[in-house]
């Protein structure tokens, strides 16, 4: 019974998406299909043509260097699992 429940609310969502899509076709098909196949919806004929963006140059760094640290005696490496277990 779940089961069947689940394929008709899967059905209801595919119907309900397709009805969405065809909605969009119908009210805004030939922008859409103009730019599915490459053309855009609108003209670039009468567009002006912007200046290129002048490349923007950043400062160079020095690079990082971490300090040395030397391990103390008082940091021993101890083992990861103790004896006990």
């Amino acid at each position: 019974m779940l089961q069947v429940a689940a394929a008709l609310l899967f059905t209801l969502a595919a119907g309900l998406g397709l009805a969405v899509i065809l909605a969009m076709l119908t009210s805004n098909g030939d922008a859409i299909l103009s730019a599915l196949a490459g053309d855009g919806a609108f003209p670039a004929d009468g567009v002006p043509a912007s200046p290129a963006p002048a490349a923007a140059t950043t400062r160079q760094r020095p690079a990082r260097r971490l300090p040395v640290r030397s391990v103390s005696r008082a940091m021993a490496a101890q083992p990861l699992l103790s004896r006990v277990a």
